[in-house]
């Protein structure tokens, strides 16, 4: 599968195969090719904690809050949440703030996940100081993101935005997640 495909395919998932496991290997795979991709000044001032123990996976997920625009839906139910997590850290003994180098390794992840036959959702609407707590981190490393993992359990579809240009995802009465995307030549301010 080119680039293309699996950008594609890299839907954010939020119901996943929770007893489905993903081996710790292929967890540090991706985070490798975090550490390859890109950084601001190639300072590298991210760090990384891999959960798959059902235990840590619970208490991150208590952290998290799903889906902004699903109101009426709380999250994943159990047997439908994530198998694993990623959670994205700044070293502020590095750099802190960070400038973009937590979106590229969040996406070269998610792309390293969908090559591998799973999927992922990057959630940045976390209780931070809840989840530091939980990790048991020190003040020196900050929660950027964290990306939860999985096999996917629903069916995520691309759309064109309507006339109305609404972008709010959404889900059909068969549970179909419903994705709006501007259009190219929307996007597109000029060209030389």
């Amino acid at each position: 599968m080119g680039i293309r495909g699996l950008i594609l395919q890299n839907r954010s998932c939020r119901r996943f195969e929770q007893n489905q496991r993903i081996p710790r290997k292929l967890l540090r795979q991706w985070i490798d090719l975090a550490r390859l991709s890109p950084s601001a000044s190639n300072l590298q001032p991210l760090k990384y904690v891999i959960s798959s123990d059902a235990q840590t996976n619970a208490k991150i997920f208590s952290t998290l809050s799903w889906a902004g625009y699903l109101t009426d839906w709380p999250g994943p139910a159990e047997g439908e949440r994530p198998a694993a997590y990623i959670v994205i850290l700044a070293d502020k003994n590095i750099k802190f703030p960070i400038d973009c180098d937590h979106g590229i390794a969040a996406q070269s992840i998610l792309l390293g996940a969908v090559e591998s036959g799973y999927r992922g959702c990057i959630i940045g609407s976390v209780k931070r100081p809840e989840l530091k707590r939980h990790l048991q981190l020190p003040d020196s490393l900050e929660i950027l993101l964290v990306l939860a993992l999985g096999k996917c359990k629903e069916k995520v579809v691309l759309e064109a935005v309507d006339s109305d240009g609404d972008i709010r995802y959404w889900r059909d009465e068969r549970g179909v997640h419903h994705v709006p995307k501007r259009g190219l030549d929307e996007i597109i301010v000029k060209e030389y």
